[in-house]
Protein backbone atom coordinates (compact mmCIF):
# COMPACT_ATOMS: atom_id res chain seq x y z
CA UNK A 1 0.00 0.00 0.00
CA UNK A 2 1.41 3.59 -1.13
CA UNK A 3 2.22 5.77 2.11
CA UNK A 4 -0.57 8.14 2.71
CA UNK A 5 -1.55 10.72 5.94
CA UNK A 6 -3.65 9.61 8.59
CA UNK A 7 -4.35 11.73 11.48
CA UNK A 8 -2.22 8.84 13.48
CA UNK A 9 0.33 8.96 11.07
CA UNK A 10 0.67 12.96 11.03
CA UNK A 11 0.39 12.95 14.66
CA UNK A 12 3.51 10.64 14.79
CA UNK A 13 5.45 12.92 12.39
CA UNK A 14 5.06 15.79 14.61
CA UNK A 15 5.82 13.97 17.95
CA UNK A 16 9.23 12.39 16.33
CA UNK A 17 9.99 12.00 12.59
CA UNK A 18 11.83 8.61 13.28
CA UNK A 19 8.53 7.47 15.48
CA UNK A 20 7.09 8.35 12.00
CA UNK A 21 9.61 6.59 9.85
CA UNK A 22 9.38 3.04 12.41
CA UNK A 23 5.76 2.86 12.33
CA UNK A 24 4.76 4.01 8.95
CA UNK A 25 7.71 2.95 6.51
CA UNK A 26 9.51 0.13 8.62
CA UNK A 27 6.06 -1.16 10.20
CA UNK A 28 7.57 -2.29 13.07
CA UNK A 29 5.49 -4.30 15.57
CA UNK A 30 4.56 -2.94 18.67
CA UNK A 31 2.84 -4.47 21.95
CA UNK A 32 -0.85 -3.63 22.23
CA UNK A 33 -2.22 -2.30 25.28
CA UNK A 34 -5.00 -2.96 27.78
CA UNK A 35 -6.73 0.79 27.09
CA UNK A 36 -6.10 0.22 23.16
CA UNK A 37 -8.33 -3.31 22.85
CA UNK A 38 -10.25 -1.91 25.64
CA UNK A 39 -11.26 1.15 23.18
CA UNK A 40 -11.33 -1.43 20.26
CA UNK A 41 -13.72 -3.80 21.80
CA UNK A 42 -16.24 -0.73 22.81
CA UNK A 43 -16.18 0.34 19.41
CA UNK A 44 -16.71 -2.69 17.86
CA UNK A 45 -19.93 -3.05 20.69
CA UNK A 46 -21.38 0.51 19.25
CA UNK A 47 -20.61 -0.46 15.71
CA UNK A 48 -23.00 -3.42 16.21
CA UNK A 49 -25.41 -1.42 17.97
CA UNK A 50 -25.87 0.81 14.96
CA UNK A 51 -27.32 -1.61 12.77
CA UNK A 52 -29.58 -2.43 14.48
CA UNK A 53 -33.28 -1.19 14.21
CA UNK A 54 -33.79 1.40 16.30
CA UNK A 55 -36.19 -0.04 19.01
CA UNK A 56 -32.88 -2.54 19.77
CA UNK A 57 -30.24 -0.12 20.27
CA UNK A 58 -30.38 0.29 24.32
CA UNK A 59 -27.99 -0.29 27.08
CA UNK A 60 -28.33 -3.82 28.29
CA UNK A 61 -28.79 -5.59 24.42
CA UNK A 62 -25.23 -2.94 23.73
CA UNK A 63 -23.82 -4.86 26.72
CA UNK A 64 -24.76 -8.03 25.75
CA UNK A 65 -22.49 -7.45 22.52
CA UNK A 66 -19.25 -7.58 24.85
CA UNK A 67 -18.83 -10.94 25.67
CA UNK A 68 -19.08 -12.11 21.88
CA UNK A 69 -17.21 -9.39 20.52
CA UNK A 70 -14.38 -10.11 23.03
CA UNK A 71 -14.33 -13.82 22.02
CA UNK A 72 -13.84 -12.96 18.12
CA UNK A 73 -11.07 -10.87 19.49
CA UNK A 74 -9.23 -13.39 21.67
CA UNK A 75 -9.79 -15.44 18.37
CA UNK A 76 -8.27 -13.48 16.09
CA UNK A 77 -5.44 -12.41 18.24
CA UNK A 78 -4.64 -15.06 21.31
CA UNK A 79 -2.19 -12.81 22.39
CA UNK A 80 -5.04 -10.78 23.55
CA UNK A 81 -5.93 -13.58 26.07
CA UNK A 82 -2.06 -12.60 27.78
CA UNK A 83 -2.93 -9.03 27.47
CA UNK A 84 -6.15 -9.49 29.61
CA UNK A 85 -5.82 -13.11 31.34
CA UNK A 86 -8.85 -14.75 32.74
CA UNK A 87 -8.84 -14.20 36.31
CA UNK A 88 -8.72 -10.20 35.23
CA UNK A 89 -11.36 -10.04 32.43
CA UNK A 90 -14.31 -9.72 34.11
CA UNK A 91 -12.87 -6.13 35.45
CA UNK A 92 -11.66 -5.65 31.85
CA UNK A 93 -15.71 -6.26 30.76
CA UNK A 94 -16.78 -3.97 33.18
CA UNK A 95 -14.50 -1.04 32.27
CA UNK A 96 -16.12 -1.59 28.85
CA UNK A 97 -19.99 -1.63 30.56
CA UNK A 98 -19.17 1.28 31.69
CA UNK A 99 -17.87 3.29 29.01
CA UNK A 100 -21.21 1.81 26.65
CA UNK A 101 -23.06 3.44 29.65
CA UNK A 102 -21.25 6.83 29.78
CA UNK A 103 -22.40 6.75 25.81
CA UNK A 104 -26.29 6.39 26.52
CA UNK A 105 -25.63 9.00 29.03
CA UNK A 106 -24.62 11.50 26.02
CA UNK A 107 -26.91 10.20 22.77
CA UNK A 108 -30.17 8.50 22.41
CA UNK A 109 -29.48 6.12 19.52
CA UNK A 110 -32.92 5.50 19.17
CA UNK A 111 -33.76 8.75 17.68
CA UNK A 112 -31.49 9.10 14.58
CA UNK A 113 -29.76 6.48 12.24
CA UNK A 114 -26.12 6.51 11.43
CA UNK A 115 -24.87 7.21 7.86
CA UNK A 116 -22.17 5.13 8.41
CA UNK A 117 -20.06 3.32 11.02
CA UNK A 118 -16.31 2.23 11.30
CA UNK A 119 -15.90 4.19 7.52
CA UNK A 120 -13.01 3.78 5.47
CA UNK A 121 -11.87 6.94 3.63
CA UNK A 122 -8.89 7.03 1.17
CA UNK A 123 -8.11 9.90 -1.34
CA UNK A 124 -5.70 12.09 -2.67
CA UNK A 125 -6.47 15.97 -1.74
CA UNK A 126 -6.44 18.67 -4.55
CA UNK A 127 -2.88 20.12 -3.17
CA UNK A 128 -1.77 16.21 -3.76
CA UNK A 129 -1.39 15.28 -0.49
CA UNK A 130 -3.05 11.46 -0.28
CA UNK A 131 -5.19 10.95 2.91
CA UNK A 132 -7.07 7.53 4.51
CA UNK A 133 -8.43 6.74 7.66
CA UNK A 134 -11.48 5.34 9.25
CA UNK A 135 -14.44 7.54 10.74
CA UNK A 136 -16.05 6.58 13.85
CA UNK A 137 -19.63 7.42 12.55
CA UNK A 138 -21.50 9.90 10.55
CA UNK A 139 -24.82 11.01 10.40
CA UNK A 140 -26.83 12.85 8.16
CA UNK A 141 -29.91 14.71 8.69
CA UNK A 142 -33.21 14.42 6.78
CA UNK A 143 -32.38 18.42 5.88
CA UNK A 144 -28.83 17.28 4.59
CA UNK A 145 -26.25 18.74 7.41
CA UNK A 146 -23.61 16.34 8.02
CA UNK A 147 -22.31 15.48 11.71
CA UNK A 148 -18.74 13.15 11.93
CA UNK A 149 -18.56 11.78 15.23
CA UNK A 150 -15.80 10.16 16.94
CA UNK A 151 -15.93 8.19 20.06
CA UNK A 152 -12.80 8.23 22.94
CA UNK A 153 -12.53 5.95 25.64
CA UNK A 154 -9.51 7.47 27.41
CA UNK A 155 -9.43 10.25 29.40
CA UNK A 156 -10.47 13.99 28.38
CA UNK A 157 -7.59 16.39 27.90
CA UNK A 158 -7.63 19.58 29.10
CA UNK A 159 -8.10 22.67 26.60
CA UNK A 160 -4.23 22.92 25.93
CA UNK A 161 -4.09 19.58 25.46
CA UNK A 162 -7.04 18.84 22.94
CA UNK A 163 -5.02 19.75 19.67
CA UNK A 164 -4.29 16.31 18.86
CA UNK A 165 -7.81 15.15 19.27
CA UNK A 166 -8.91 18.52 17.04
CA UNK A 167 -6.67 17.78 14.10
CA UNK A 168 -8.32 14.46 13.92
CA UNK A 169 -11.51 15.43 13.44
CA UNK A 170 -10.42 18.49 10.93
CA UNK A 171 -8.87 16.19 9.20
CA UNK A 172 -12.07 13.85 8.66
CA UNK A 173 -13.61 17.08 8.18
CA UNK A 174 -11.33 17.74 5.39
CA UNK A 175 -11.27 14.52 3.53
CA UNK A 176 -15.27 14.14 3.67
CA UNK A 177 -15.30 17.79 2.02
CA UNK A 178 -13.16 16.80 -0.64
CA UNK A 179 -14.78 13.55 -1.37
CA UNK A 180 -18.26 15.09 -1.12
CA UNK A 181 -18.49 18.76 -1.41
CA UNK A 182 -19.97 18.99 2.26
CA UNK A 183 -18.51 20.66 4.97
CA UNK A 184 -19.79 18.67 7.97
CA UNK A 185 -22.15 20.71 9.99
CA UNK A 186 -20.73 19.36 13.49
CA UNK A 187 -17.91 17.54 14.16
CA UNK A 188 -18.61 15.33 18.23
CA UNK A 189 -15.78 13.86 20.27
CA UNK A 190 -17.36 11.59 22.81
CA UNK A 191 -15.45 11.01 25.43
CA UNK A 192 -17.36 8.19 27.32
CA UNK A 193 -15.41 8.15 30.19
CA UNK A 194 -16.23 11.34 31.52
CA UNK A 195 -20.08 11.37 29.39
CA UNK A 196 -18.55 14.60 27.87
CA UNK A 197 -18.34 16.04 24.51
CA UNK A 198 -16.27 18.38 22.48
CA UNK A 199 -18.29 19.88 19.39
CA UNK A 200 -16.39 21.86 16.69
CA UNK A 201 -18.07 23.63 13.77
CA UNK A 202 -15.67 24.13 10.69
CA UNK A 203 -15.82 26.77 8.54
CA UNK A 204 -14.30 26.78 4.39
CA UNK A 205 -11.30 29.10 5.21
CA UNK A 206 -10.58 26.97 8.35
CA UNK A 207 -10.39 24.01 6.32
CA UNK A 208 -8.23 25.84 3.58
CA UNK A 209 -5.66 26.49 6.08
CA UNK A 210 -5.64 23.23 7.44
CA UNK A 211 -5.67 21.52 4.00
CA UNK A 212 -2.99 23.97 3.73
CA UNK A 213 -0.79 22.92 6.49
CA UNK A 214 -1.50 19.45 5.49
CA UNK A 215 0.05 19.80 2.74
CA UNK A 216 3.39 21.58 4.41
CA UNK A 217 3.36 18.27 6.76
CA UNK A 218 3.53 16.26 3.69
CA UNK A 219 6.41 17.87 1.75
CA UNK A 220 8.75 17.74 4.74
CA UNK A 221 7.82 14.04 5.15
CA UNK A 222 8.30 13.34 0.82
CA UNK A 223 11.63 15.60 1.72
CA UNK A 224 12.94 12.95 4.59
CA UNK A 225 12.03 10.08 2.65
CA UNK A 226 14.02 11.66 -0.59
CA UNK A 227 17.13 11.93 1.65
CA UNK A 228 16.16 8.56 3.77
CA UNK A 229 16.52 10.26 6.91
CA UNK A 230 13.88 10.91 9.38
CA UNK A 231 15.53 13.13 12.32
CA UNK A 232 14.98 12.40 16.45
CA UNK A 233 12.83 15.07 18.13
CA UNK A 234 13.05 14.28 21.93
CA UNK A 235 10.21 15.14 24.69
CA UNK A 236 8.40 13.70 27.72
CA UNK A 237 7.25 11.11 25.60
CA UNK A 238 9.76 9.59 24.61
CA UNK A 239 9.21 7.74 28.10
CA UNK A 240 6.38 5.85 26.10
CA UNK A 241 7.91 4.50 22.94
CA UNK A 242 8.33 1.87 22.17
CA UNK A 243 11.31 1.54 19.97
CA UNK A 244 13.90 3.03 22.36
CA UNK A 245 15.82 0.89 21.94
CA UNK A 246 16.40 1.49 18.03
CA UNK A 247 16.63 5.08 18.74
CA UNK A 248 19.86 7.24 18.41
CA UNK A 249 18.85 9.54 21.58
CA UNK A 250 18.99 6.50 23.94
CA UNK A 251 22.26 4.49 22.23
CA UNK A 252 20.59 2.57 19.69
CA UNK A 253 20.69 2.13 15.72
CA UNK A 254 17.90 2.25 13.87
CA UNK A 255 17.16 -0.72 11.41
CA UNK A 256 18.94 -0.43 7.46
CA UNK A 257 16.40 1.87 5.34
CA UNK A 258 13.51 0.11 3.77
CA UNK A 259 14.18 -0.08 0.05
CA UNK A 260 10.58 -0.73 -0.69
CA UNK A 261 9.59 2.89 1.54
CA UNK A 262 11.22 4.38 -1.74
CA UNK A 263 9.75 2.32 -4.62
CA UNK A 264 6.02 2.84 -2.91
CA UNK A 265 6.15 6.77 -1.91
Amino acid sequence: MKLALSPSRASDYQQCPLLYRFRALDKLPEPKTVAQVKGTLVHACLEDMHSWPKQERTYPAVVKRLKPNWANMCEEDPELTQLVPEAETLDFLVECRSLLRGYFEMENPQGFDAHACEMFVDTTLPNGVPVRGFIDRVDIAPTGEVRVVDYKTGKKPIPRFSDQAKFQMRFYALVWWRLHGVIPHQLRLMYLKVSDSLFLAPSKEELEYFERDLGDLWEKIMGDLREQSFKTKTSKLCNWCPHQNLCPEFGGTPPEFPAAAVVNS
